[in-house]
């Protein structure tokens, strides 16, 4: 009994290891090399101990950018009360998360083999982040629940999203990319179909955003790094503008906490953080995918041969990068009204992630245009801005306000929000 509990302690309780094992698992049975092996296993590790650190930078960043908005329009202190937080959520609940990302995609293997949804779901961060937001409305719903029915439950629930999320958009990925070759595989589903069925009913397919020319001067849209420092710079500033011609107790007291330092500089340092954070967990993402991805591909091509791979959203823009473009400003736009209409009437801040707001808007944008031409990739944008803008609100608020909403506020994405209550739903039956 003291082995099995060192054992789930020290390696089931402790992600990083976890992780790890699983990437050792999956490169031993491609039989790669020796040198192969150390090195995608402690990368694998490495990256997923650089996402906690800087999803640690993004929150501190946030506590800055949350109570000068709240201030901006007069609402109370805070949204929520006492929630558990990523960095302790995931010490906690890491290892059911991990595994249950590794059995859900067994089950994804398993139903691909068995059945006529030949589809294999590769994007690991998007499979990472899922099951961790699932996980924490889980816990938000019911309390705390053991090890095994947590780990079980996610993984079934996974499993079968990331075998039929590809399959529900496989018509429209293929008015996308012309053939049957690759299926989608993000968090974007939902807005890919709202916005092809939008541009369907709305657009005009033969205004194609492809006959368009765009100015070279913004190229730098194509730049997610930059676009978040750009807009979060642009709202911090506009926010710390505001605080400064007010006189009230509570911008004073934010005024106060820049220290000797010009709160305008001060508030455009914290955005640039919150960039930095973002760029720190892109790195770490990239490390631990660019080794799971692999390991996961292999046990996957040994037991389904021919199946459909379901990729990340940027495999598509390379069919319509005008639309990517259009998708992106559709979905900024909308960020904006929906930051001041969400501000003015539910008394809530929305943190406009742009990293979301980017790779969903650009994959809506793209869908929109090749049913609907421009006006589909515009629509398809804002339809993006309107499901994450208020699903953040209804997430945070109702579904993870006990366990992580600073995590909803930037690592979430369309498809968590609309399957949300759903899982909320199912999660009574662990009670």
């Amino acid at each position: 009994m003291e082995a099995i509990q060192w054992m789930a302690t020290n390696i089931f309780g402790v992600p990083a290891i976890l992780l790890g094992l699983i990437v050792l698992l999956g490169l031993l049975l491609q039989k790669k090399s020796a040198s192969q092996t150390v090195s995608g296993t402690f990368k694998a590790m490495i990256g997923f101990l650089i996402i906690n650190a800087g999803a640690g930078v993004i929150v501190g960043a946030l506590t800055v950018f949350e109570p000068m908005w709240k201030e901006v329009f007069g609402l109370e202190a805070s949204s929520f009360g006492n929630f558990i937080g990523q960095e302790s959520f995931g010490a906690k609940y890491g290892s059911a998360v991990t595994l249950a990302m590794f059995l859900g995609f067994l089950i994804n293997v398993l139903l691909a083999r068995f059945t006529r949804f030949k589809y294999i779901y590769l994007t690991g961060h998007m499979m990472f982040w899922t099951t961790m937001i699932f996980a924490g409305i889980i816990i938000d719903a019911v309390g705390d629940v053991s090890f095994w029915k947590l780990t079980v439950f996610l993984a079934i629930f996974m499993g079968l999203y990331w075998t039929l999320q590809p399959a529900l958009v496989q018509p429209f990925m293929r008015k996308v990319t012309g053939n049957d070759n690759i299926a989608l595989g993000h968090t974007s589903a939902v807005v890919a179909i709202l916005a092809a069925l939008a541009g369907k009913a709305f657009g005009n397919k033969e205004n194609d955003s492809e006959k368009i020319k765009l100015p070279k001067g913004l190229e730098f849209l194509r730049d997610s790094n930059v676009i978040t420092a750009l807009t979060m710079g642009l709202l911090f500033f506009v926010g710390a503008l505001i605080l400064l011609t007010k006189g009230t107790p509570g911008a004073q007291e934010l005024i106060a906490s820049s220290g000797d330092q010009d709160f305008i500089v001060y508030s455009i340092i914290q955005s640039l953080t919150f960039a930095g954070g973002i760029a720190i967990v892109l790195l770490g993402v990239k490390m631990f995918i660019g080794e799971i991805v692999p390991a996961f591909n292999g046990i996957a091509t040994k037991l389904v041969p021919g199946a459909k791979p379901a990729l990340d959203c940027p495999v598509v823009f390379t069919f319509a990068p005008n639309a990517v473009i259009l998708g992106f400003l559709g979905a900024f736009a909308g960020a904006l009204i929906w930051l001041i209409v969400i501000g003015n009437t539910v008394a809530y801040v929305f943190v406009p992630t742009m990293i979301v707001l980017f790779f969903h808007g650009a994959t809506a944008g793209v869908f929109g245009n090749a049913t609907g031409g421009v006006r589909g990739a515009l629509m398809g944008g804002f339809i993006t801005a309107t499901i994450v803008a208020w699903g953040q609100f209804l997430t945070v608020k109702f579904f993870l306000s006990s366990t992580i909403p600073d995590t909803a506020m930037w690592a979430a994405d369309s498809d968590m929000f609309v399957l949300g209550p759903i899982i909320k739903l199912l999660a009574q039956l662990l009670g």
